[in-house]
């Protein structure tokens, strides 16, 4: 697997200047240097998942497995994939509207359930595709085309709520940082459980926000991941601009954490339903076919 094996005839149709472009680019990286190595993952063991949304074209420039939701449906097609076939490995892409509006209640219960899967948002604040509408991650003030006035709701500081809901592995990168986005990226695939990544992806052309976060992304040190009140602090440290300080008001600049914020080991959701994680490939298939078994027979 190379990066050229990734490719395909599909033009793309982002923006020029898109913050989904270094995005799709190091998610190429890391494909790539998970089919490396002494453990290589196969091209036909991954499986990307998208919404609906700017976003979502990015398993179209991406040549392998995919499948395009409903809107909002990101994580329980995702879901059934990774419980049909435990074997894979799972990505899902989400935009914020997409992910964390109309797929809300779905995201909780994937992070509650610890589901194996890698889930990367696309968070540009605001609905590109349907140009320029206001977003659940949007600025208070914020003026888009259904807010001429200034948006009148604080946004939704997803990662906390994520927290509070028990995920296992959240992180946020910066589109305009590749490196670091490739350092989190793996890290969430190889986590074993449900990995939420936030990514501060830029839409030049509707919500224009790289000024906004150079002068405030740092990327945390001296942090514990695995301590729950250290990790709070550091996700409640930015408020999406919720205040009066928020996107573009010109007041004081608030400080924007970048890095994994929290990660801890926990049983997944496949694991509980086969307790005898310990079992071959086979025994595991065969365990699973009885208890399908079992749901039909009682659901008559």
């Amino acid at each position: 697997m190379t990066a050229h094996n990734f490719e395909t005839s599909v033009l793309n149709t982002w923006c020029p200047g898109c913050g989904n472009f270094p995005l799709l680019n190091t998610v190429k990286t890391v494909l790539q240097e998970l089919g490396e190595g002494e453990s290589p993952t196969r091209p036909e063991n991954l499986v990307l998942v998208a919404g609906i949304g700017c976003h979502g074209k990015i398993v179209d420039y991406l040549n392998l497995n995919s499948f395009y939701s409903i809107h909002g449906r990101v994580l329980p097609v995702a879901t059934g994939i990774k419980l049909a076939n435990p074997d894979l490995e799972v990505i899902g892409f989400a935009g914020d509207g997409d992910a964390y509006g109309e797929g809300l209640e779905h995201l909780i219960y994937a992070a509650k359930r610890n589901i194996d899967i890698t889930v990367i948002i696309h968070n540009n604040r605001v609905y590109s595709l349907t140009t320029g509408q206001f977003s659940p991650t949007s600025p208070l003030g914020f003026p888009g085309r259904s807010t001429p006035a200034g948006s009148p709701e604080p946004p939704l500081n997803p990662l906390e709520l994520l927290l509070a809901g028990g995920a296992t592995f959240l992180a946020r990168g910066f589109s305009s940082e590749p490196e670091q986005m490739k350092q989190i990226f793996r890290e969430a695939i190889d986590h074993r459980g449900f990995a939420l990544v936030d990514i501060l992806q830029v839409c030049v052309t509707f919500n224009n926000l790289h000024k906004y976060y150079a002068e405030r992304v740092y990327t945390v040190t001296d942090h514990d991941p695995a301590d729950y009140l250290q990790a709070l602090n550091k996700i409640k440290e930015w408020d999406y601009g919720a205040g009066t300080g928020g996107a573009g008001s010109g007041e004081e600049k608030e400080r924007i954490p970048l890095g994994i914020l929290y990660k801890r080991e926990a049983p997944t959701f496949d694991r509980r339903l086969s307790p005898g994680g310990g079992r071959s490939r086979a025994a595991t298939q065969e365990h699973r076919e009885a208890l399908i078994e079992k749901i039909l027979a009682n659901s008559k």
